[in-house]
């Protein structure tokens, strides 16, 4: 299983219902996204961040499907525009001795194959953690 996370603080001034629109769309990611087993979203407690969300994907076939989602891609549309830090990470029990290296791969591999959200993310003030781009 690889549990992929999100955390992330809104840029100052962000109007409320465009905020709640991004989390929605965060949600709704969880429920359209087939290789999606579990989730949650929420306020992101004990830590610098004031969101975050939590996806349960079964192995790397289901993250690439996950991470090319018409779910996921409009989230980027619709939220990255607010993000001011965003951090991301996996946790897995998989034993591949590579998976980090494989999951980092699918990320530079979606960046490659989108450069309009390459573009988002660059805008970002700081992007770090395991789908963040080299670059950043």
């Amino acid at each position: 299983m690889i549990y992929h996370t999100v955390r992330m603080t809104l840029r100052d001034g962000m109007p409320s219902d465009k905020v709640e629109e991004a989390l929605e769309s965060l949600r709704n990611q969880g429920r359209v996204i087939p290789s999606v087993v579990s989730f949650v979203v929420g306020p992101d407690i004990g830590g610098e961040y004031t969101w975050g969300a939590t996806y349960v994907i079964e192995d790397l076939d289901g993250y690439w499907e996950y991470l090319k989602h018409p779910a996921h891609r409009r989230t980027d549309e619709i939220g990255l525009p607010l993000v001011d830090k965003f951090v991301s990470f996996d946790v897995t029990d998989d034993a591949d001795p590579r998976i980090a290296e494989k999951i980092g791969a699918l990320h530079r591999r979606r960046y490659e194959e989108d450069p309009a959200l390459a573009k988002l993310v660059s805008d970002l003030n700081s992007y770090t953690g395991s789908s963040a781009p080299e670059h950043t």
